[in-house]
């Protein structure tokens, strides 16, 4: 489904259903026992069915749920095409991870259902929702039976409704980067519900915490000769990735394409012995095989489409810099030790730029951005990302020689 459909759905048949549950749990507790058992979980699942790259910020808060109940009690609900970012982090089981297809409306309720009756036969006390006012994960973590769940609530704000379906309410900080909030939802898990909002303590410095991604020497070689074999010359000197496509949850992170080409243009003038690398997804491949084409110099080569995000990530580890609209590579690359140049426009760096590795986030700052945020289910009225646009190819060219010409290589 596309994240148009999603949002609809979750719109119009998420909010009634959230209405209809709020009142069943309502009726239910009247006739409840006294007395609810708030102690620890044994069993936690995070529930984060969208975005790779906001997963890698999760890294504190995965592992400090494997310290209170094991990583092979700690669980993880996500759509099927993004299983594989957690395999990387190799934080919890593979067998631990449960998969979701959204190809259509149809599949992803199957999949829901099976999801559901997995939940409860493991056994799964607590959920995580790290969905920030989405219905469709709040109700999940309702049906699974769990009985710890922790998530937002709005209180007195006018935020979405998605009606009271959580036992640990959290009211959403806007001034908490993306990895602190994540970590604050877990460490609610510790605290008395009934002390709202919460959670009522100090957040160190962990949440900063990132996974080191070590590939073999044999991945390392396979990915060189495939660098190799598709661009059919050996990379004589410093190799520059570029990544243009932002995914199509929010097309509005898009730097130009035109821009992408002639910094291209500019630093294979400047560094005749550069190689430029295009990057990205399958459905990308044809659009940057056209930007390669256009870009007209012998020292391009485009591997979209090419590489699993395991190989991309090996790619990383080759290559010098990468430069990246605001998406999941530039949250791929912070695990690794390229220099990681991240454009950011209708989103804050604030909130959701990368954690750990080196680079630069680069943002314009206009007084409409952020334009998405977690009120508006990040969908913007904006049909001109001119937010993108006041980027500047000569500011993002200069942070590149400042790199190449050794000033970057200590921060």
């Amino acid at each position: 489904m596309r994240p148009a459909t999603i949002r609809k759905i979750d719109v119009t048949l998420g909010r009634f259903l959230c209405f209809l549950l709020t009142l069943f749990r309502k009726i239910v507790s009247i006739f409840a026992p006294s007395g609810r058992d708030f102690s620890l979980p044994r069993k936690i699942l995070f529930i984060k069915l969208v975005e790779q790259g906001a997963t890698v910020l999760a890294t504190s808060a995965i592992r400090r749920a494997c310290e209170l109940v094991g990583k092979e009690n700690v669980y993880f609900l996500v759509f099927s095409e993004n299983c594989e970012i957690l395999s990387l982090l190799n934080l919890i089981p593979e067998g631990n991870v449960i998969p979701v297809r959204n190809g259509s409306f149809l599949l992803f309720i199957r999949d829901i259902l099976g999801a559901l009756l997995k939940m409860r036969r493991l056994g799964i006390d607590a959920t995580i929702d790290m969905e920030f006012f989405a219905r469709a994960s709040a109700i999940i973590a309702y049906l699974s039976g769990a009985r710890l769940r922790v998530g937002l609530h709005r209180f007195t704000n006018e935020a979405p409704y998605r009606g009271d379906l959580m036992t640990h309410r959290i009211q959403y900080n806007p001034y908490l980067h993306t990895a602190q909030y994540y970590r604050l939802l877990v460490e609610a898990l510790t605290a008395r519900p009934d002390d709202m909002p919460l959670w009522k303590g100090e957040l160190g410095d962990e949440w900063r915490e990132v996974v080191r991604f070590r590939p073999s020497p044999e991945e390392k070689e396979r990915i060189w000769q495939l660098l190799v074999n598709t661009g059919g010359f050996v990379p004589p000197g410093k190799i520059v990735l570029l990544n243009p496509n932002a995914s199509d949850l929010l097309p509005l992170r898009k730097w130009p394409e035109e821009y992408f080409i002639h910094l291209a243009q500019r630093l294979i003038n400047a560094y005749p012995d550069i190689t430029i690398v295009i990057t990205g997804a399958p459905s990308e491949a044809r659009a940057a095989e056209e930007m390669a084409y256009r870009i007209g110099r012998k020292n391009v080569v485009c591997l979209a489409g090419k590489t699993t995000l395991r190989e991309l990530l090996v790619l990383y580890t080759l290559s010098d810099i990468l430069v990246t609209n605001d998406s999941g590579p530039g949250h791929f690359a912070s695990m690794t030790d390229i220099f990681n140049i991240v454009l950011f426009g209708p989103e804050t760096p604030h909130l959701f730029g990368p954690i750990g590795g080196r680079g630069r986030v680069i943002h314009a700052g206009l007084a409409c951005s952020p334009c998405v945020n977690v009120y508006n289910h990040r969908f913007s009225p904006c049909r001109n990302n001119v937010c993108m646009k006041a980027i500047s190819v000569d500011e993002v060219f200069a942070t590149i020689v400042f790199v190449l010409e050794g000033e970057g290589k200590d921060g």
